[in-house]
């Protein structure tokens, strides 16, 4: 007889803080929960419920021993044998943590996000997938980038572990992915049949406006005044995301005060880009102020750090978005600024392309580089009230279309239910 699925566990090697897969699996738990499944998480770093969570140090990719695997198997055709043995090692830890955590919470069903998709946790991966195999749970495997689209990833000692857990191919998986060409390649690649869902947003609940004075204590610690332009590019400092053209764009915008507020980290690749930004942007004039230690997490309307600023108090200080990406999986940042009606500048990427351009939003776009003509329609944006709200406030009506709450419910009530 078939167990009655309820408890939900999400297994990763971060969830925590403002990144796009910690961002996700909050929306994922809002709409499980209301749904009536009460979900639980396992991860390397935690900023959920403790009376929810299981934290393993070894489950986080900057855990030293996962970074020392990833520095041999990345970049080298061989793998020593005693990284394999190292590997084998954490395996064997996190598989029993995993188990535990299953028993603690009665865990039914399992999302693994991200942590069988890219393999920034190679021994996390292979004991997830250990673990779906021996127990036949189900699961719903979040998958977000792929490892083959990822250069530094190409070329590896690991090519075992990665035909096997990145992803894996076994019965008891439901494989969800975020746009048509993912969709497409995973069935080439792997074989596998896969549900396409987008990033969402919460478009049936309009956010809580900002106070004026948040605002303007915001510009202020930014640099700005009530009257400069406040240009925002609501990304990690990583190649893809396209940098150099948000500062070409406030370059040619000649703002009396030429800033460009960057709302992330480097994150996970290193701070090389980031140097190189920083030097493009002092010979083009332009000031990069980086802003990822003011902004903290928010959950159920309730801030979850000391940090004094949320998501929606950045977005709706700025008066423009800049979203340069030469890559994406489908773009969070793109949905956080259409869900605060802040008007967004988009490059046009593959996925934006594919899955996001037909739905006719109104935006201003990008073809690889900024023009006079891409200069001349921001500065008429940005100097005329009603356009502004006509713009953003169509792009809303969009986007509660197409990137709801309620999308994402049926979908995943819908996946559960095959179970």
């Amino acid at each position: 007889m078939k167990k009655e699925i309820k408890n939900i566990g999400f297994v990763s090697t971060r969830i925590a803080g403002t990144d796009g897969v910690s961002l996700e699996i909050q929306k994922w738990t809002d709409v499980l929960e209301r749904n009536g499944f009460p979900c639980f998480f396992f991860a390397g770093e935690i900023d959920r419920d403790e009376e929810k969570s299981y934290f393993i140090d070894l489950a986080h990719f900057r855990h030293p021993d996962v970074e020392r695997i990833n520095e041999y198997c990345f970049g080298n055709s061989i793998r020593p044998r005693r990284i394999s043995n190292l590997t084998d090692t954490i395996k064997k830890n996190l598989k029993d943590a995993l188990y535990e955590f299953i028993e603690r919470f009665d865990i039914d069903l399992l999302i693994p996000e991200n942590a069988i998709t890219i393999p920034m946790n190679i021994p996390l991966g292979l004991a997830i997938t250990e673990i779906i195999a021996e127990t036949h749970i189900p699961t719903i495997a979040h998958h977000h980038d792929f490892y083959w689209e990822r250069d530094r990833f190409l070329i590896n000692a690991v090519g075992d572990y990665l035909r096997t857990s990145f992803p894996p191919n076994l019965p008891s998986i439901r494989h969800v992915v975020l746009n048509s060409v993912a969709s497409q390649t995973l069935s080439y690649r792997v074989g596998v049949s896969n549900t396409i869902v987008p990033n969402v947003y919460n478009f049936a609940s309009p956010p809580q406006e900002t106070d004026r004075n948040i605002i303007k204590q915001l510009r202020g610690e930014v640099g700005l005044g009530d009257n400069d332009v406040f240009i925002l590019q609501p990304t990690r400092v990583v190649q893809r995301k396209g940098i150099e053209r948000s500062v070409d764009l406030v370059s040619q915008l000649k703002l009396p005060r030429p800033y460009l507020v960057i709302s992330h980290a480097s994150g996970d690749e290193g701070t090389e880009y980031f140097e190189r930004v920083s030097e493009y942007a002092a010979l083009m004039g332009v000031k990069i102020v980086t802003i990822d230690h003011l902004i903290g997490t928010e959950y159920k309307g309730e801030k979850t750090s000391e940090k004094k600023y949320s998501i929606g108090d950045i977005y709706q200080a700025a008066d423009l978005v800049s979203y340069p990406s030469m890559y994406e999986g489908f773009g969070n940042a793109f949905l956080e600024a259409i869900y605060y009606r802040t008007p967004i500048i988009v490059n046009r990427y593959t996925i934006f392309i594919t899955d996001i351009e037909p739905k006719r939003f109104r935006l201003l776009l990008l073809n690889g580089l900024v023009t006079k003509e891409t200069i001349d329609n921001i500065r008429a944006i940005l100097s005329d009230d009603s356009q502004r709200y006509r713009m953003t406030d169509t792009n809303y009506r969009i986007a509660k279309r197409y990137f709801s709450y309620e999308r994402l419910e049926r979908t995943l009530c819908e996946l559960i239910a095959r179970f």
